[in-house]
């Protein structure tokens, strides 16, 4: 039998098919065509291809000649689950001679694939790419040979490039699932997802980048007629004055995270590959609203697949760019070139797309695949923008202008809500409006009822936070995230940059006590810009503290620019994720050796400010005292000790269940480092979201912390829940949970506490 097989033909007629591929726009009459031409010439009875999802990990059986065609597209197999899937997980071709003996063999039901036991499965990958599978099967036994193997392997090879490609085609010519996409996007009503930044918001939704189906003609009613190649050019120059004005709005307002944030955006429309590619087009005939869809769609084409990590991050400005153009060629209102008003929908954001769509007006973000970094989170809650992340490709279908009402504070979105929905979140909008005229009765100092006085300080995320700080009276800044104008830009601040951030944020502050920390990267916080290596776990690697003794000379840049920041102010500066005694003594040194340059330079800084730790380790509980005894201050970092203490990921919504700040490992181990810290004479604080969690308010008092530090919007209820309680009670209560060794137990007497 093996005799028989034309392996070589067969390479030579996939070949072929490579190129007839670029005459059509269908994935799936493509690789029909090349389970079958496979199949002919290995003389076998089952071919199939799976494509690789990359958004859910899943192997998706997308053709197959021999088995149960009615399964396309519903079959699924996780990566390194069965054959199919350990080939592609490991990258290695996996023959078997008899396929139910392999121990990964999974049966899919249905598929009907029962009597084939000689199995050959083959990875399709391009670069580093995974991009799906070839199987062979066949029911005689040790039918496949080692030379099937190498020639499948090269069919892999020659299809990778193609199959990626065609994957990407389709997703713009999705003509066979419009009309059932259309269908099911008409189903949803209430969708669930999962908080990322807490807030409500109403209004019409858009889908990021989406071109509009209105533009399909160019004879829209609503704008009078065809376009010209002189409105493409007022609609070229209206662009660029708005992203100027815009620039110069956040280079104002947002100095920190926002400098020359739309510069992408200026030098991509006046690039004349961009723009002339366009004009070319519309000299050509072609109409001006297809020639920007069609020469935005090459450019993110182009920057998808690019091997550049920074020009794929410009995707997203592409996408806004031609909204833009767009918007504005048929002459609308050019608010509604910005994202004003809406709720807008899209796969996956960086920090500075957030920052843009902040800029441009939006209410509200969904994102539909990925995740949500803790400080993409962060910054949507600075902006005060809700934020929610739901796992439905349906809602990319969305038609433009859908009514949306997004309710972040509970992860639930509804499409086309209802009136009582709409009059009963009203109630809400209302609350939301009598909370912020209660802010007006803030107090300058905080005590609990019996006069124990409790400060509460504000963590700033951006600049535009210090308003807010100050109008609610916060003591001052317990926690300056330093990595916010890091994260956000495409390179490292400079010393000076970062300087002039800091000294802002100080004179703002008004003679307040500022807590810088130093530079907080690594697990689900990465640079883009920054080569990153790759690490199994990373909220386990180079992250924080680590990072920054790695990288002396960005530690150094930081820690100038703190210490000149600090000139004659009141000023902390600390360090994250602290795991030893050792580690602190090492940043400590570092920063001092920074200090005496800056003193030999005779250049004016704070020469003395406190230094201090944030304690957010297991490995830092047992050592409080120690870690106490060689720093000015110890502020609890809660938000990764309970993740650390509890081995729950934060970020991972399966397990987002297990991550209760309440457990009772996490209260001891809080009431060992109050012990600890205090017991040395030194200051504590506490951060994180424990720190504004008021059912939990009572037990940290009783504990003996008396330094709160939290988002500035949060103080008007926390002061209010102090002021309730006396530190007696607040003891006997602390006394009460720290008995308590079950999770149920604690739960219901915090709820029988508020």
């Amino acid at each position: 039998m093996p005799q028989d097989k034309d392996n070589v033909d067969l390479i030579c007629s996939i070949g072929e098919l490579a190129g007839l591929f670029e005459k059509t726009t269908s994935l799936s009459d493509f690789l029909e065509r090349v389970v079958k031409t496979i199949a002919y010439h290995m003389r076998a009875a089952v071919c199939s291809v799976y494509l690789y999802e990359e958004a859910t990990k899943e192997l998706i059986l997308s053709a197959n000649q021999g088995l149960n065609k009615t399964l396309l597209g519903k079959a699924r197999l996780r990566l390194g689950e069965g054959i199919t899937g350990k080939a592609l997980d490991e990258l290695r071709a996996i023959r078997e001679a008899n396929a139910t003996e392999n121990p990964n063999f999974k049966l899919i039901n249905g598929l009907d694939e029962e009597e084939f036991k000689a199995f050959l499965a083959v990875p399709i990958v391009r670069g580093l790419s995974r991009v799906g599978v070839i199987v062979v099967q066949d029911p005689v036994p040790e039918y496949f040979t080692e030379n099937d193997e190498k020639a499948l392997r090269a069919i892999a090879a020659q299809l990778a490039s193609t199959v990626e490609n065609a994957k990407l085609l389709l997703a713009l010519h999705p003509a066979e699932a419009i009309q059932t996409e259309k269908e099911k996007t008409a189903e949803l009503s209430l969708v669930k997802g999962m908080r990322a930044s807490g807030g409500i918001a109403s209004g019409p939704g858009t889908v990021i980048g989406h071109l509009g189906e209105e533009y399909d003609t160019e004879s829209d009613t609503e704008t009078g007629g065809n376009f010209t190649r002189d409105d493409f050019d007022r609609a070229v120059r209206q662009t660029e004055e708005q992203l100027e004005a815009l620039q110069s709005k956040m280079d104002e307002r947002m100095a920190d995270v926002a400098s020359l944030i739309f510069s992408a955006h200026l030098l991509i429309l006046k690039d004349v590959q961009f723009s002339g590619e366009m004009i070319r087009r519309i000299d050509e005939g072609v109409p001006p609203a297809k020639a920007i869809k069609e020469v935005v769609q090459h450019y993110v084409n182009l920057f998808e697949q690019s091997s550049n990590a920074m020009l794929r991050e410009k995707v997203h400005d592409v996408r806004d760019l031609g909204h833009r153009l767009l918007h504005n060629l048929t002459n609308r209102d050019a608010e509604v070139a910005d994202y004003r008003g809406q709720i807008v929908v899209c796969p996956t954001l960086l920090p500075s797309d957030i920052v843009k769509l902040s800029a441009q007006g939006a209410l509200g973000l969904i994102l539909t695949s990925g995740g949500v970094t803790s400080h993409a989170a962060i910054l949507a809650r600075s902006l005060q923008l809700p934020m929610i992340l739901i796992k439905e490709e349906r809602l990319l279908k969305l038609k433009e202008g859908t009514p949306l009402l997004l309710d972040a504070d509970q992860g639930n979105l509804f499409v086309n809500p209802a009136e009582d929905i709409q009059k009963n979140y009203e109630a809400l909008f209302e609350s939301a409006r009598e909370a912020e005229r209660a802010e007006k009765k803030v107090s300058e100092t905080t005590h609990t009822a019996d006069g124990v006085r409790v400060h509460l300080m504000a963590n700033i995320n951006l600049l535009s936070d210090l308003k807010v700080a100050r109008r609610l009276k916060a003591e001052g800044v317990g926690l300056y995230r330093s990595e916010m104008p890091f994260i956000v830009r495409n390179d490292f601040p400079s010393e000076e940059e970062q300087y002039r951030i800091y000294r802002r944020l100080v004179e703002e502050m008004e003679g307040r006590e500022v807590t810088f920390r130093t530079l907080d990267i690594g697990g689900d916080k990465m640079l883009s810009y920054f080569p990153r290596t790759s690490e199994a776990n990373p909220f386990l690697g180079l992250r924080a503290i680590r990072f920054s003794l790695r990288h002396r000379d960005v530690f150094c840049q930081q820690l100038r620019a703190m210490l000149r920041a600090g000139a004659d102010a009141n000023t902390r500066i600390m360090f994250p994720l602290v795991s030893s005694v050792d580690d602190f003594i090492e940043a400590r040194e570092v920063l001092q050796e920074c200090e005496a340059l800056l003193t030999s330079a005779g250049i004016l800084h704070n020469p003395t400010p406190k230094i201090g730790l944030m304690l957010e380790l297991p490995s830092a509980v047992e050592l409080a005292e120690d870690l106490a005894n060689e720093s000015d201050f110890v502020c609890i970092g809660t938000n990764d000790l309970v993740q650390y203490t509890l081995a729950v990921d934060r970020t991972n919504e399966e397990i987002a269940n297990l991550y209760v700040p309440y457990h009772p490992a996490v209260l001891r181990a809080l009431k060992r480092v109050a012990d600890a810290v205090l017991g040395s004479g030194k200051e504590l604080s506490i951060c994180g979201e424990i720190a504004s969690d008021v059912r939990l308010t009572p037990f940290l008092l009783g504990i003996g912390i008396r330094t709160f530090s939290l988002d500035a919007r949060g103080i008007p209820v926390l002061q209010r829940r102090i002021n309730e309680v006396s530190n007696v009670s607040c003891e006997a209560m602390a006394g009460r949970l720290l008995k308590l060794g079950r999770i149920r137990e604690i739960e219901a007497a915090l709820n029988d506490s508020n």
